[in-house]
């Protein structure tokens, strides 16, 4: 493993047991301003974690000692650090399983070293989810209460309300009857665009989009594998607002198509009848 970070960079590591792809990685993240450190083995990798708090960790599947999935559960168990998970693995399973112990996005090898690097810094252009937000909530814990007219998105965007679900956009919370919800960046995404749209449906291949910012400068490709990351990403919005007592089918499914929420009946506030 190399050095630890000196100065104002920022550390990656990349956990990959081919001494190839490493080196590609390291050198990837390097141009893109970190002190990168590599490890061959699961062990070693979830070592530099812990020592090191890099703000990004490349991480391959297929490792000597340890399963990945097991590493990504050791560096979540410390860190919410953004997790990539690299693998030739394109199995919807394996795509799942990754997403569901916590990754952050899922590229299938071999992969564009430019996309590679518009992925990364899309997604540090954006603050992970009750950990970097500016403020607390401006929006009360309310108990549980059924859909009302009062269901409303303010004249700039910032608050949505459906129902007992509301979310704050500039303080990127958001809270099911009363509970706030454990989003991660990517889902926090998917809800703020799905409760916009108002009922219309979204392609997965626009969600794909908007799960990789606006401001994505990387290739405009949208995979199948990209699109099984959305699937599986909905699947556990829908796991967490029925944890809250909130409505798992509040999204719903568009066969062949996308998804929708269900409509409500959105007024600018200040100005209801």
């Amino acid at each position: 493993m190399n050095n630890p970070p000196s100065g104002d960079r920022r550390a990656a590591v990349v956990i990959e047991d081919d001494l190839d792809i490493r080196n590609l990685l390291c050198a990837i993240l390097e141009q893109g301003g970190f002190h990168a450190s590599g490890a061959a083995t699961g062990r070693d990798g979830v070592d530099a974690v812990r020592q090191q708090h890099p703000a990004i960790v490349t991480l391959d599947i297929g490792l000597p000692d340890i399963d990945g999935y097991e590493v990504l559960r050791r560096i979540r168990s410390t860190t919410d650090c953004y997790v990539i998970v690299l693998s030739g693995r394109t199995d919807e399973m394996d795509i799942l399983t990754a997403l569901q112990a916590g990754a952050d996005d899922y590229v299938s090898k071999p992969f564009r070293p430019r996309e590679l690097r518009a992925r990364i810094d899309a997604m540090l252009r954006r603050p992970r989810v009750g950990h970097d937000a500016a403020h607390p909530p401006t929006v009360p814990a309310t108990p549980a209460a059924a859909p009302s007219d009062d269901d409303a998105v303010d004249e700039a965007g910032n608050l949505l309300r459906h129902g007992n679900l509301i979310v704050d956009s500039e303080a990127r919370i958001a809270i099911c009857s009363g509970v706030e919800l454990p989003l991660t960046k990517t889902e926090f995404n998917l809800l703020q665009e799905l409760l916009r749209s108002n009922g219309a449906v979204r392609t997965k291949e626009e969600l794909v989009r908007i799960s990789r910012g606006r401001d994505y400068r990387g290739y405009n490709f949208v995979s199948r594998t990209d699109e099984r990351a959305i699937e599986v990403h909905i699947a556990n919005l829908r796991q967490k607002l029925a944890l809250t007592s909130g409505d798992p089918e509040l999204i719903t499914t568009v066969r062949g198509v996308g998804f929708r929420i269900m409509p409500s009946r959105n007024l600018p506030l200040g100005r209801r009848s």
